[in-house]
């Protein structure tokens, strides 16, 4: 089993992560680029070797109900890999912001029109010239005007 000093020195080896350390010497390390809410991709490394690393949206790990898998026992090549995969996870696919419009309409069963629009870095829902909506995704958007009964036209 390798150490907290052991674990520490290989989490810090990957320059995408930002550690904070929190209580009772614990350390989580977050992963601020993530395209998701999740941020933490190791969660309450204590100084007795215990901790975890966030694996939702990977397959092949046994998960808690948060998505965390714990790395106790990791060696080290079986915990760079975990990293790695957890960030991969987390990272923005580019081929979802490629085929994601600048501008869409969409519309409800009594015919009441919105307008999504990608607006710098955002995606703002108009109902005509009025704000609706604001959401960092366009996934975030559609799940929204989904959920309100809207389809695209």
């Amino acid at each position: 089993m390798l150490t907290f000093e052991e674990k520490l020195s290989i989490i810090e080896s990957f320059p995408e992560l930002e550690r904070k350390d929190v209580s009772l010497g614990r350390v989580n390390f977050h992963y601020t680029n993530s395209s998701y809410d999740q941020k933490n991709v190791v969660y309450h490394l204590h100084p007795n070797g215990n901790g975890f690393v966030y694996a939702g949206k990977m397959t092949g790990y046994q998960t808690n109900d948060k998505g965390m898998v714990n790395i106790r026992d990791f060696t080290e090549k079986a915990l760079r890999s975990t990293i790695r995969k957890s960030i991969l996870s987390l990272t923005p696919k580019e081929t979802e912001a490629e085929n994601e419009p600048e501008e869409e309409v969409w519309i409800n069963d009594n015919t009441v029109t919105l307008t999504l629009l990608k607006e710098e870095d955002m995606w703002n829902v108009y109902a005509d010239d009025i704000l609706d909506g604001t959401f960092t995704t366009y996934k975030e958007a559609t799940h929204y005007l989904d959920e309100e009964g809207f389809s695209r036209i």
